[in-house]
């Protein structure tokens, strides 16, 4: 694959699953971008490319395993070389594991804090070092109720989840006078995924009431948030349902 000799607008979605990393693939890929779509496999990916194609968009799904740095800088290198400069990068990884404090292992505390916050640290900064000498470009981070609170049995998850919220932080404050948008979105509540319906059955029943967070309507935020005029960023947001306590 060559570049186009027509500009494009890309984005890359590092956590491109079944929930709101497609749905956000899809919102970017309906707004004309061209929309790079990664998890480890890429064989997973191929429903969501083929919905977007189907659709008349332009999509890609590749595998990369976010943790590996020097897989991370090859897939920037990629794009930036087969398809064009990115003008957006969301870090959509999940991790959310529950175990007691003497039940949490090294090795599950050692993996899910790569999985949300190494890994964050690692595409962040590849899409800074692309970003930058071009003075745009958003760069957005999934968090997640356990951004903010360290809930009982989440100790592995809400250690991970503050270290990608100062990230954003630190990131923000460092690039946003560069001219890079850098927001952290804080999604507290149950998702409408396969998921909550299988082992959340009373939840997900208050999905006729809008009681669980539909994946579109996020991703609508994610693309009103690339909108934004640059003399009016927001850095941090929270999305809930109107039921949700909080």
């Amino acid at each position: 694959m060559t570049p186009t000799t027509e500009p494009q607008h890309v984005a890359l979605i590092v956590g491109a699953g079944d929930a709101t990393g497609g749905a956000i693939a899809r919102r970017f890929a309906a707004e004309g971008y061209h929309v790079v779509g990664v998890r480890r496999t890429a064989e997973a990916l191929a429903p969501l490319v083929a919905e977007i194609r189907t659709a008349g968009g332009k999509a890609e799904g590749w595998a990369c395993d976010a943790r590996k740095e020097d897989q991370v800088a090859a897939l920037f290198e990629r794009i930036e070389r087969e398809i064009g400069p990115l003008e957006v990068v969301v870090f959509n990884i999940g991790a959310n594991v529950r175990f007691g404090i003497t039940e949490t292992t090294e090795r599950v505390f050692r993996k899910v804090w790569e999985m949300a916050a190494l890994s964050g640290f690692l595409v962040g900064r590849e899409a800074a070092r692309v970003m930058r000498p071009r003075g745009q470009g958003s760069i957005f981070f999934t968090g997640a109720t356990a951004s903010l609170r360290g809930s009982n049995g989440f100790c592995a998850f809400a250690s991970a989840k503050f270290a990608l919220r100062a990230l954003a932080q630190s990131m923000a404050r460092e690039l946003g006078p560069q001219g890079i948008h850098v927001a952290h979105l804080v999604i507290d509540g149950a998702i409408d995924t396969a998921f909550i319906a299988d082992n959340f059955p009373e939840r997900y029943a208050t999905k006729a009431q809008d009681g669980i967070l539909d994946p579109d309507a996020i991703a609508a935020t994610y693309w009103s948030l690339h909108q934004q005029p640059r003399n009016a960023w927001t850095h941090e947001l929270d999305l809930r349902p109107w039921s949700e306590n909080w």
